[in-house]
C-alpha cells in the first residue's frame, strides 16, 4: 500500500485559485504514486468556513486526519497560518514534512480523470 500524504496549500484569499492549485497538489501527489488527503478540498463542502465554530472543527478533523498520515506536504510558495500550524503538530507527532513549490507540482503533467471516474456501488 502506497503512503497516505497530508496535502497543505493556502485557501484564503483568491479561494478559487487556491482551491484550482490544491486539485493540482493532489494530482502531483498522485503522480507521484502515494495517495493525497487535503482537508481543504473536503470540510468546506459540508461546513462553513466563515463561522468561526465550524472553521474550528474542520481545523480538529483535519489534525486528527494528520495523527494517520505517512506525511505531511507544504504545497504552494507561501506557508499560510494554518499550514504553519499543520506543521507544528506533524513536527510534534514525528511526522515528515516536505516542502513542495508551485513551479514543481505545475511541472508535473497528470490529467484530472487518469485513475479516477470509478463506478461506485
Amino acid at each position: 500500500m502506497n503512503q497516505l500524504v497530508y496535502i497543505a496549500s493556502p485557501l484564503s484569499g483568491d479561494v478559487a485559485h487556491n482551491l484550482d492549485f490544491a486539485r493540482q497538489a493532489c494530482r502531483y501527489a498522485i503522480a507521484q504514486g502515494v495517495t493525497p488527503f487535503a482537508p481543504h478540498l473536503l470540510y468546506p463542502q459540508m461546513l462553513n468556513d466563515n463561522d468561526p465554530a465550524e472553521r474550528q472543527l474542520g481545523l480538529e478533523m483535519g489534525n486528527q486526519m494528520l495523527e494517520l498520515c505517512d506525511a505531511l506536504w507544504l504545497c504552494g510558495d507561501r506557508v499560510s497560518p494554518g499550514m504553519e500550524g499543520e506543521r507544528k503538530l506533524a513536527e510534534e507527532l514525528g511526522i515528515p514534512v516536505c516542502r513542495i513549490s508551485t513551479q514543481e507540482i505545475l511541472s508535473v503533467s497528470f490529467s484530472p480523470t487518469e485513475g479516477m471516474g470509478m463506478a461506485m456501488g
